[in-house]
């Protein structure tokens, strides 16, 4: 008698991912320049590197942030650069696109071609979450404290 296993499918946890994203908006949110914009931008000193947090786009619901690196990569690493969705009706951001890649998939099969990992999404966004921790936390730049946009 021979047994088959089959393969599993990655299933991403909604309620851990939409956790994720609730906690970089509100971080995000601080980051964001005073007037925001489309072309404005705020910089952000983290150690030895420079990071400049630009508006991108808005509209009624979403605010599209680019995160670059702009001192302090090494020379044989690319510098970071991702680029941010906030929605403001869920008050949620997750990063859309990194490294001037195209949209990130929920999931992908493993193995595939670019070796991507199963849960890339997931694990992008809990890079964006520790990278707006450390800026919040330790980052040297004026902050927007004003998370509830003067409501309260």
């Amino acid at each position: 008698m021979s047994y088959v296993s089959a393969q599993q499918r990655y299933i991403q946890s909604l309620p851990k991912y939409l956790t994720l994203c609730e906690h970089n908006y509100v971080r995000a949110l601080k980051l964001l320049p005073n007037e925001r914009r489309v072309g404005q931008e705020r910089k952000v000193q983290l150690g030895h590197s420079t990071f400049a947090v630009k508006v991108d786009d808005t509209a009624k619901y979403t605010t599209d942030i680019s995160i670059k690196q702009e001192a302090g990569h090494l020379p044989s690493v690319k510098p970071l650069y991702l680029t941010v969705r906030m929605y403001h009706d869920a008050k949620v951001a997750e990063i859309v696109h990194h490294d001037f890649h195209q949209r990130i998939k929920p999931s992908y099969a493993y193995p595939n071609p670019n070796m991507h990992q199963k849960d890339e999404k997931y694990q992008l966004n809990a890079f964006l979450y520790d990278w707006l921790v450390a800026c919040v936390e330790n980052g040297r730049a004026v902050l927007n404290w004003d998370v509830n946009n003067g409501l309260v």
